[in-house]
C-alpha cells in the first residue's frame, strides 16, 4: 500500500535531500552512516515519515550542516496557510 505524505511534518524533506547529496552521500551511504535502513533515509526525504528531533541532529551532524536548515520554517507555511484563509473567506463573503 502506498504511503501518503506526513504533515505537518518536523523537517523539510527537499532541504533533507539536498544537504545528504551536498554532503556527497548516497542514500545507502547516508543510511549506513546514521546507522539505519535505507527505507527510512528514502521515507524521510519523500516526506512520507517524519524524522525525530534526534533524527535530525544526526542527520545535521553527519551532513556537516546547521540543523535550522533542515527544520521545517513553521513560521512561514502558518503564516501561508492563514493568509489562503483569510482569502477564501473574504472571496466566500463577497
Amino acid at each position: 500500500m502506498a504511503q501518503t505524505p506526513k504533515d505537518p511534518l518536523d523537517h523539510e524533506p527537499e532541504a533533507v535531500e539536498y544537504a545528504r547529496r551536498k554532503a556527497g552521500l548516497s542514500v545507502t551511504e547516508a543510511a549506513r552512516e546514521l546507522g539505519v535502513a535505507v527505507s527510512l533515509i528514502s521515507q524521510i526525504e519523500s516526506g512520507k515519515r517524519n524524522a525525530t528531533p534526534a533524527m535530525l541532529l544526526k542527520m545535521a551532524q553527519a551532513y556537516n550542516c546547521p540543523l535550522v536548515v533542515l527544520e521545517r520554517k513553521r513560521y512561514a507555511r502558518e503564516a501561508a496557510d492563514s493568509e489562503e484563509d483569510g482569502v477564501v473567506k473574504a472571496a466566500e463573503a463577497a
